[in-house]
């Protein structure tokens, strides 16, 4: 079995700190094999507010998967986002814009989407998804792969239309090397489904996973959360934990399974009941 918690858009600059507390809580009571983190570290980009991920980052003490978001590029000093666009992020995060996390049973990649020229929206380069091909292609078929991105493949069915440029073309290039699942943000609302929802062309489909906003005051739709998702074969399990006002608490499962044509389908989507806490083992 593989555990993996999925957070994103922390926003720093902008955190709860009852929020970032309760976070590693859960955590830690989790016990997950890697973290995720997908994406807007920060509000402004700014010095200050990278120190304050870096400490927060380094308070996790579980392997980590990190990739930045469009916040995390300077948005008002214009001549450090189009040509230092993620140098905060490479000096107090990492060098590494494509980190992976690879064992026996899972490979995680991490790609940076964030772009100097769009306020919000993101893209994949050629580069980039020849770069995934090459990092996949050549593992093992039963290493489950998964691809983190900051902007999502699927938009949520009542928030934003625009997904990552180039999706599809990736999707399509990517089907070949058994891509299972892309963990994204973004939109500060979580969401799951088989990307054939959206991609008709696809001979398969890849599970699509959204998380919302993890610690940050900016919430939209619904309240702050994070997902930990467990996998084992051909089974994934959602569970959607949200902040309750006094802890983040389990607050949806989803239970996702491959058909005969190679699709994930829903097979269980359960509303777990206010108060009520579990384990979250399969």
């Amino acid at each position: 079995m593989t555990r993996l918690a999925h957070v994103s858009d922390l926003h720093f600059g902008t955190v709860k700190p009852v929020l970032a507390a309760g976070l590693l809580d859960s955590l830690n009571r989790l016990q997950p094999d890697l973290v995720v983190v997908s994406g807007d570290l920060t509000q402004r980009a700014r010095s200050r507010q990278y120190r304050a991920a870096r400490e927060y980052l380094d308070q996790i003490p579980f392997p980590k998967i990190v990739v930045p978001g469009n916040h995390d590029v300077p948005l008002y000093h214009v001549y450090n986002r189009f040509f230092h666009p993620l140098r905060n992020y490479k000096r107090y995060i990492t060098t590494d814009l494509a980190p992976m996390y690879q064992d026996d049973k899972v490979a995680v990649l991490g790609i940076n989407t964030a772009r100097s020229f769009t306020r919000k929206d993101g893209r994949l380069s050629v580069s980039q998804i020849r770069l995934v091909y090459q990092r996949f292609c050549g593992l093992p078929p039963d290493v489950f792969r998964v691809l983190v991105t900051h902007h999502p493949f699927l938009s949520p069915p009542e928030g934003p239309k625009r997904v990552v440029g180039r999706a599809e073309r990736a999707l399509q290039y990517l089907e070949k090397c058994r891509l299972g699942l892309v963990l994204s943000g973004h939109y500060h609302m979580s969401y799951a489904d088989g990307s054939h929802a959206a991609y008709r062309a696809l001979q398969s489909s890849v599970l699509v996973v959204q998380a919302g906003t993890a610690t940050s005051r900016r919430v939209r739709k619904e309240r702050n959360a994070f997902n930990f998702i467990q996998r084992t074969e051909g089974k994934v399990v959602l569970d959607v934990h949200m902040w309750d006002g006094g802890a983040f608490a389990p607050a949806r499962r989803e239970i996702f399974q491959r058909n005969g044509r190679k699709r994930w389908e829903k097979r269980e989507n359960t509303a777990i009941p206010p108060g009520l806490r579990y384990t979250g083992d399969i």
